[in-house]
């Protein structure tokens, strides 16, 4: 019963704490646990029922901090304790079959909170945190050793991120618990989605759900057969969303019949109410009716959307409506959660010219105040080692390997960005996806076979074995 993303509430003070929560709760949080210790009792009534109200509508659980008797008062389905309030025996007295769960940092209160009938523990803090001042820094380590000690539920607290997310499950934890990183997030929904993410990493495969939003490549080197072999080789699901028929190979694009856009939307829809999606990735997306509809279903579904903004076609065909330019930075980059352009692309998009890697990183800038939460320039187009650029918040990652002198890149940019969808949709933080990407698609351009008379495509399957070694 406790799994998940436990969000535990802030102060109320931009008067928006139902909103953020329902937006936390829109991106996958699973409980609520109310915490306020500056509200007066009028106000902590009034914000735990309107809380429980979007809970109940979510399906989530709903869980008071501190005070059973707030707890039973609004009918919510439970109360977590600290070490200093009541103890468990009074407290499953008070609250029947309700849940109970008491904060731990050792393995001695751990086992006695099991013992005297808790539902689940938490364990904290498990990184350094400023949200509780008094919080005792445990570590990873005991959180392993608690979870070899008891067999309830363990919701790990305390400075959990992104990046630590990841970490905390591996270690053991059931829940994760967390405040500022999602409701101190200027995208509650986005944060809370991402975060989630971290507990595919225990499904087996096919680990995660991907639907791609992209054109048919009748070639099979890029678009959505690209996509959909790069999904089934990383292990996750594919599904797709045609937004329009090409007529290639390794020449050139001969002819391109889009789709008309209420059909996109009903593909992108039938997937998303029956199949689901973790993460979704575009790629050509044609004209500016597309790409509202893409626009639309990334907001509605509240999805977090890797975007390739395809534009030209290695042989120079424009993949990309002139007029629909537009409507992808006014719509759809500050809807994006991972934007990828190469230097051309980013170059249009910014109107600067890119010739270095301090140019790259100023157009990320760019398209990061354009809206984008994070974005990769890729640098395949400059001379010398293959150096991409990740602009994470205010901080830059570079990547780089060094250059392979072939002609048979068709699909590199579809499959790169696939791979980080894919291994993003199976739990692994935005760093480590773009790494393993990284290495998926050089290995993938090193043992490209040559097929046909032009630019011929990437090698998936040889790209599969350098980042799982296997097969």
């Amino acid at each position: 019963m406790i799994r998940g993303l436990y969000l535990i509430t802030d102060e109320n003070r931009d008067g928006r704490l139902a909103q953020r929560t329902e937006a936390a709760l829109r991106g996958g949080a699973r409980i609520v646990q109310f915490r306020s210790k500056l509200m007066s009792a009028d106000e902590r009534g009034a914000n735990a029922r309107a809380l429980k109200v979007l809970c109940d509508g979510y399906g989530a659980l709903f869980l008071v901090n501190d005070d059973p008797h707030l707890a039973l008062e609004i009918g919510a389905d439970g109360v977590h304790l600290g070490q200093n309030d009541m103890s468990m025996s009074e407290a499953r007295a008070l609250m029947g079959e309700k849940i109970v769960g008491v904060s731990t940092r050792t393995i001695e209160q751990a086992l006695k909170a099991e013992s005297e009938g808790a539902d689940y523990i938490g364990v904290g803090s498990i990184f350094p945190t400023s949200t509780k001042e008094d919080a005792e820094h445990v570590g990873l380590q005991r959180l392993e050793e608690i979870r070899r000690a008891v067999r309830i539920p363990i919701v790990a607290i305390g400075g959990i991120d992104r990046c630590g997310a990841a970490q905390a499950i591996d270690a053991g934890a059931d829940a994760l618990a967390v405040i500022s990183a999602v409701m101190g997030d200027s995208s509650p929904a986005a944060a809370a989605r991402e975060i989630s993410l971290a507990f595919n990493r225990r499904l087996s495969h096919p680990r995660g759900r991907v639907l791609t939003i992209a054109g048919s490549d009748s070639g099979g080197g890029a678009g959505i057969q690209a996509d959909l072999k790069t999904f089934a080789f990383l292990g996750v699901y594919g599904a797709s969303a045609v937004t329009a028929l090409t007529a290639q190979n390794t020449l050139g694009v001969r002819g391109i019949h889009p789709a008309p856009p209420l059909f996109v939307a009903d593909q992108i829809e039938a997937v998303l109410c029956d199949i689901g999606a973790d993460v979704v990735k575009t790629g050509m997306l044609f004209d500016a009716g597309i790409i509202d509809v893409v626009a639309e279903a990334i907001e509605k579904h509240a999805l977090l959307a890797v975007v390739d903004p395809v534009m030209i076609a290695k042989g120079g065909a424009h993949l990309l409506r002139e007029e629909a330019a537009e409507a992808l930075r006014r719509d759809l980059i500050p809807r994006t959660w991972l934007l990828t352009p190469n230097v051309p692309e980013a170059e249009a998009l910014t109107g600067i010219e890119v010739r270095s890697e301090m140019e790259m990183e100023r157009a990320a800038r760019i398209l990061q105040q354009m809206g984008a939460r994070n974005v990769l320039i890729k640098g395949g187009h400059l001379p010398g080692d293959a150096v991409d650029l990740l602009l994470t918040g205010k901080d830059l990652h570079r990547f780089a390997s060094e250059r392979i002198e072939t002609r048979n890149t068709h699909g590199t940019g579809c499959t790169f960005s696939a791979a980080i969808a894919a291994f993003a949709a199976q739990g692994e933080p935005l760093l480590t996806a773009v790494g393993r990407a990284k290495d998926f698609i050089t290995e993938a351009i090193r043992t490209a076979v040559p097929l046909g008379a032009g630019h011929g495509p990437v090698n998936h399957w040889q790209g599969r074995k350098a980042v799982t070694g296997d097969w």
